[in-house]
């Protein structure tokens, strides 16, 4: 038998709200054949906080496959990520382009 509706000082019934854990984002970066591989390592452990180690092994899988995850986060993050990648490539005159899609 399902519990009785619990109600509070004023006698109004209360409710449980469930709260939804927000959509995770993937942030692809995508290969070029102008972007300089060092640039890409750079990018993967400034922005992304990723060691020198896997830095170099995600950089060498979107040199060889054309696109490679460098993380997966809530949207405004994965948004912010990637105006970040976005802004260090023109700044630095490289063509880099990072893209996002739900997960």
């Amino acid at each position: 038998m399902a519990d009785p509706p619990r109600k509070d000082e004023q006698g109004e019934t209360l409710t449980k709200t469930r709260l939804e854990k927000p959509k995770k984002y993937k942030v692809l970066l995508l290969n070029d054949d102008y972007t300089s591989m060092e640039f890409v390592v750079f990018i993967l452990t400034k922005v992304f906080r990723h060691s020198a180690a896997a830095a170099s092994r995600i950089m060498l899988h979107i040199h060889n496959s054309g696109v490679g995850l460098a993380g997966i986060y809530t949207r405004e993050i994965a948004e912010t990520r990637c105006a970040q990648v976005m802004q260090l490539a023109s700044e630095n005159g490289h063509p880099l382009q990072c893209t996002m899609e739900e997960e």
